[in-house]
């Protein structure tokens, strides 16, 4: 009998029919009443077997064994759950030695613990729900760009090119590391590597996706990025995932409008499809504020949250009002930052979650940032104060996380690109291929970089960004 999926047994609320389900055991217990897992949902179903089934394989019938159940689905007996399946033929098809098994139901791990077993923390509940809501959020990203005419564009993995400029990057190459191909100066030879270059991983596909809104006009990426940054905050990885949509004719108010539109379709989608998952994930958050002191306690829940974020609009203000609030806040009258504020500061995630979740109490877009934090891209504002030169950047700051999304509008005036590459230090003749763009045709764009783990947490609740990817890279760790 062809397997049926326990979430569609839950849904359908029928009963009397025959069905097979296969999956993963949670408990047993009285040596009758199994909770029985397939992942495809939150809830598990109840199988009660017959007291005279072979003893042999009932103590083979322990938590994370597989089986195989073919049985009757009835109206339960129990609380809980309305359907239940009488098992008629119980088959195992994976034993699991409960001695050895590190997810005892009885000893709940601890979400550090968890990481180190990233090969089995699949099967907690917890882990069950923020997977299957961050793939929800993928499928929801593909379709909010696809009904809207976006073209999704595959930018490469490998590339010659540091998008960002900051030097973080994993090398690519078939060079021996112990011998390697020298120049008269002593330098690496690159010439003799695979690619006749240095290259590196990907820190973004954005250069490569405004080639293509040249064309297309409306294009996105969707893809891993890579930075050697050595960093062990819970906001940081070594590996990630990235949405880059790039978007022709549009200015700095467009692309803002476009990122807020993005981020309320993807909430709003995760709330109509895993509700379930979200409400537990709610309920495990609350738990967890439980433990903290009161002054440090969330004033919404997870559920309330992203309600409140999409029926209400994205404040908008320019870093120098978001560093003019920041001066005049008892925070940093009474001393309570660590970091110092001034004009031309890199905010850091305390300056922005104060703006977030003190000031504003909802996501707040800052714009027009220093030219001297932002990358070479950036198009340069007119009519500036000397000494206070800005872009137009903007960045989307959510509660708990702070920045979420960065983006700006693309200076598109070559003389202007090129002076700005020069003074950064960015090789101009290298970059042709970029440059081409505003060469040929050159048009206003604009576009953002969204980083997929920030949304998945923003959405779950989830603390660290380690706990929203399946096999976190950190420094030090690449193990699974």
């Amino acid at each position: 009998m062809a397997r049926t999926k326990i979430k569609d047994i839950l849904l359908r609320e029928e009963t009397g029919y025959e069905t097979t389900v296969k999956g993963w055991v949670r408990s047993f217990r009285n040596n009758q009443f199994i909770a029985l897992n397939d992942g495809s949902c939150m809830n598990n179903l109840q199988v009660v077997i017959d007291l005279n089934t072979d003893s042999t394989l009932v103590r083979m019938i322990t938590p994370g064994a597989a089986v195989a159940i073919t049985g009757t689905v009835l109206p339960s007996q129990g609380k809980g759950q309305k359907v239940e399946l009488k098992a008629s033929e119980v088959t195992l098809l994976g034993a699991c030695n409960p001695e050895e098994y590190p997810l005892q139901l009885k000893n709940r791990p601890s979400l550090e613990y968890l990481r180190e077993i990233a090969h089995l923390r699949f099967r907690t509940n917890t882990f069950g729900a923020v997977f299957r809501v961050r793939h929800s959020l993928a499928f929801a990203i593909h379709k909010f760009f696809n009904d809207r005419g976006f073209v999704y564009l595959h930018t490469p993995i490998v590339t010659a090119s540091d998008a960002e400029g900051a030097g973080e990057t994993f090398r690519v190459t078939t060079l021996p590391f112990d011998h390697p191909p020298r120049l008269e100066d002593g330098s690496v030879n690159f010439e003799e590597d695979f690619f006749g270059r240095s290259t590196n991983l990907t820190v973004s596909g954005q250069l490569e996706a405004e080639l293509g809104a040249m064309a297309f006009s409306e294009v996105y990426t969707f893809g891993p990025t890579f930075r050697a940054e050595n960093s062990n905050t819970a906001r940081h990885l070594a590996e990630f995932w990235m949405i880059e949509p790039e978007v022709a004719f549009n200015d700095l108010k467009d692309n803002m409008d476009l990122a807020e539109a993005f981020i309320k379709y993807l909430i709003g989608y995760s709330l109509e499809h895993n509700r379930e998952d979200l409400e537990f994930l709610a309920q495990r958050l609350l738990e967890e504020e439980k433990q903290k002191p009161q002054q440090e306690r969330s004033e919404m829940g997870l559920i309330e949250k992203l309600e409140f974020v999409l029926n209400h609009q994205f404040e908008r203000i320019t870093y120098t009002e978001a560093i003019e609030i920041l001066l005049q806040s008892p925070a940093y009258k009474k001393k309570k930052f660590q970091y110092d504020v001034k004009w031309g500061i890199d905010m850091q995630s305390e300056h922005e979650r104060y703006l977030v979740e003190k000031h504003f109490k909802k996501p707040v877009i800052v714009t027009n940032y220093p030219a001297a934090i932002k990358a070479f891209y950036m198009r340069q504002d007119d009519d500036c104060a000397p000494g206070r030169e800005t872009v137009a950047a903007m960045d989307i700051l959510a509660p708990g996380i702070g920045e979420i999304v960065g983006g700006s509008q693309r200076e598109e005036r070559l003389e202007r690109l090129e002076q700005r590459m020069k003074d950064m230090h960015i090789p101009v003749e290298e970059m042709y291929w970029y440059l081409d763009t505003r060469r040929f045709g050159t048009v206003p764009h604009a576009g953002f970089g969204l980083g997929f783990e920030r949304i998945v947490q923003f959405v779950t609740g989830m603390t660290n960004i380690r706990d929203v990817i399946p096999f976190p890279r950190t420094p030090k760790n690449a193990a699974f």
